[in-house]
């Protein structure tokens, strides 16, 4: 395993910017967020049981975290076509967006060991970094679980 695998984005760090296609092959950079607070969400696949559960927990909270000042961003190693159905399917209503050589995922420490029906396996690790207006690093949790992770973050998060 490589050791730039493991690296975590630590609070008060820059945030790595990026910029990726949504599921509209729109190119979307974290600086175009640039003064607000982002959520930048990280998920193995689109469509398994797992990611559609977070990313139906981030659709019916995104009122309540727009409400609040945060944006939210999904980021998985999928493909612009297979987000778009994804997010058609699921009635998404916040940008999907693909990292298909997993270097986003690298760079903000969401790629990485992690086990898989018992066998550890290098794959994206799911993985939530708050990203504050001026870029920095707010909030970073790694190897969260998709069930109740965006009811424990909204509360970490005070929304």
């Amino acid at each position: 395993m490589s050791p730039q695998l493991t690296i975590k984005l630590q609070p008060g760090t820059q945030a790595p910017d990026f910029t990726l296609q949504d599921a509209g092959g729109k190119a979307t950079s974290l600086s175009d967020y640039r003064g607000k607070n982002v959520i930048v969400y990280f998920y193995p696949a689109a469509a398994t049981p797992g990611c559609t559960t977070e990313a139906c927990d981030f659709r019916d909270s995104l009122a309540s975290l727009q409400g609040s000042g945060y944006e939210v961003l999904g980021i998985s190693p999928d493909a612009p076509g297979k987000l778009a159905a994804f997010t058609g399917d699921f009635s998404l209503t916040f940008p999907l967006l693909s990292d298909e050589d997993h270097g986003v995922a690298l760079a903000y420490g969401a790629w990485g060991e992690k086990l898989v029906n018992g066998e550890i396996v290098e794959g994206l690790v799911r993985s939530t970094v708050v990203v504050d207006p001026e870029g920095k690093v707010a909030l970073a949790q790694y190897q969260v679980k998709s069930q109740g992770h965006v009811a424990a973050l909204r509360e970490t998060l005070g929304v």
